[in-house]
């Protein structure tokens, strides 16, 4: 009896600590990606928007309700992470040959959201979950009655099972939005090309891998071959198949790829990929943003300029050259070309940012006045730039509105899911804010909001 009594002792603190395993696998599956750069560009954000809203009215969704967000990443992924919002890695774009590949991720993307894929994902996990339960308490049973092999035996087979049975979940969910994309594609009159050519990227990745590709059991995705078999058929046969993108887009997208290659990769290397006999807008775009990080301030602004001869009212010329100009210490040279491109992109909150913070970097007095009101206005616009937030901060600092900076303060630790911070600062808010103004009314928020999440990690210590 006492043996017995050893060996379920045994199973059940197996069991705990599989149902232990079981969450912690799933807080590595979801940290990794919120622990990533969100990189926040006013004219990839644009670009975004307008390659995606064909698709996302395609898919019956409202364009205004999906966000796309970039995250700085080696690796090459898409994926949605619950609501309507699309997760782009950085290496996506920069390895994409043209816009149309983006546009066939984005739509595979919509399917997931689309087929609620993130929400049902507790079905399969409930499904595996409970064949490990029950192959547990079998094999536990049958260790107690002395059958030590056996009952391992079970719970090893019943693992296996719950294991191939989640993968099955997933490439099922995987193989309906490899189609429902097609759909979108198609209903938008957009051509599947690019999505077949990226996925033939994605196998010969998996070539050079050597990811084995006689058998989909063991993989969350059916095989990249067997998808690009049923996709070509389906894209094939339809009216869009050669249909080209419009050139305006594509150019677009080939000025926003090289500002990424010449931002989030080594200057060297983006020299290399950019060379200076290359003159095309891309190149110099791409080099301007490697000479900027190379500390070649005169170099950058040299290819700007370059840029501006040839498109001098492009908004995102004039923001870079500003940009370059108040990271190398020169704020009020910057001051001209920034105002120039908010006056220009008067929709773009991400500049009008850039144009206060440069407005406080002066340590002018005088230009003070006009940094509260674009960044009020930034925020107005897009209030989840914690960014923003920070200067507004500084410049009701400065004025000596104690209360509001306390509440700019509270809205950027908010944004940056800080409560231990938020609350403090949210709290001294509604000391000094007249009671039952919409400021007071936004500080009460963020101070209950706040004080939940503090209260629930004390809890959890």
């Amino acid at each position: 009896m006492a043996e017995a009594s050893k060996t379920r002792r045994r199973a059940v603190g197996l069991l705990a600590r599989l149902l232990m395993a079981l969450s912690i696998s799933f807080a590595a599956l979801v940290q990794p990606a919120m622990a990533q750069s969100i990189l926040r560009d006013a004219e990839t954000e644009a670009l975004f928007r307008d390659m995606a809203r064909p698709l996302i009215e395609a898919a019956g969704l409202r364009p205004e309700n999906v966000d796309i967000v970039l995250i700085q990443s080696n690796e090459v992924n898409a994926f949605v992470a619950g609501g309507q919002a699309i997760y782009f890695y950085s290496e996506t774009l920069t390895t994409a040959d043209n816009a149309n590949e983006i546009q066939g991720i984005i739509a595979h993307e919509l399917g997931h959201i689309t087929g609620g894929h993130v929400i049902r994902f507790g079905e399969g996990v409930k499904v595996a979950t409970g064949i490990t339960l029950l192959s547990l308490l079998l094999g536990a049973a049958a260790m107690a009655a002395g059958a030590g092999e056996a009952g391992a035996g079970i719970m090893a087979a019943g693992q296996q099972a719950a294991m191939g049975k989640f993968l099955a979940f997933t490439r099922a969910q995987e193989s309906a939005t490899d189609q429902a994309g097609a759909k979108h594609l198609a209903k938008a009159g957009i051509s599947g090309k690019g999505s077949v050519s990226f996925f033939k990227k994605l196998q010969n990745l998996e070539f050079r891998l050597a990811v084995p590709q006689e058998d989909s059991y063991a993989r969350t995705h059916p095989l990249t071959g067997e998808r690009l078999a049923v996709l070509q058929e389906m894209y094939k046969a339809d009216p869009a198949w050669d249909k080209p993108t419009d050139p305006a887009l594509e150019e677009r997208f080939q000025r926003v790829k090289a500002k990424l290659v010449g931002f989030v990769k080594d200057p060297q290397r983006t020299l290399a990929r950019y060379p200076e006999r290359n003159k095309s807008i891309p190149a110099r775009y791409a080099r301007a943003y490697a000479w900027h990080k190379s500390a070649y301030p005169e170099k950058a602004v040299t290819e700007i300029d370059s840029l501006l001869a040839e498109r001098p009212r492009d908004p995102y010329f004039l923001e870079l050259k500003g940009q370059v100009l108040l990271e190398s210490g020169k704020p009020q040279e910057a001051l001209q070309s920034l105002r120039q491109a908010a006056t220009l992109a008067p929709e773009q909150p991400l500049i009008a940012s850039l144009l206060g913070h440069a407005l406080i970097s002066t340590e002018d007095k005088s230009n003070f006045e006009e940094a509260k009101q674009v960044l009020r206005s930034a925020v107005a616009r897009d209030n989840t730039n914690p960014f923003a937030w920070y200067q507004l901060g500084i410049v009701y600092n400065r004025e000596g509105d104690d209360a509001r900076a306390a509440l700019a303060t509270a809205e950027r630790y908010n944004l940056e899911g800080r409560p231990h911070l938020a609350l403090p600062n949210a709290e001294q808010a509604l000391r000094g804010i007249p009671t039952g103004s919409p400021d007071w009314i936004r500080a009460q928020d963020i101070a209950m909001v706040s004080r939940s999440a503090v209260e629930k990690d004390k809890r959890k210590r």
